[in-house]
């Protein structure tokens, strides 16, 4: 048995959520915050058995395996000014899915 952390773009979730539970997946959501942009998230956590796991995955792919570029300001560090940083204009991909998988050493439901 494994269970899996799948973290998505707020965009996606409701296809991700929906495809997975299509094919029988059970799915605990929470919504959460990225470390990086500090863009909404939800991580999706699912228990499933080991055989599973790759099915679960290419469902994940094919629902937001696509990325786009986004601009975004960058802080900077600038130690030579008086002003102690500032921002630059940055290109980075964003979308797809974070996938972790555990082994689950017990589970129950009641």
């Amino acid at each position: 048995m494994k269970l899996m952390y799948i973290i998505v773009r707020q965009d996606n979730e409701a296809d991700v959520v929906d495809a997975l539970i299509n094919k029988g997946f059970r799915i605990t959501k929470l919504a959460t915050s990225g470390g990086f942009l500090r863009k909404g998230n939800t991580t999706l956590f699912s228990c499933l058995e080991d055989k599973d796991v790759d099915t679960a995955i290419e469902i994940i792919k094919n629902e937001c395996g696509h990325t786009q570029k986004i601009q975004v300001d960058m802080p900077i560090n600038l130690p030579s000014t008086a002003i102690n940083y500032t921002t630059l204009p940055t290109t980075i991909e964003v979308g797809g899915a974070t996938i972790i998988v555990t082994d689950v050493y017990k589970f129950e439901r009641f």
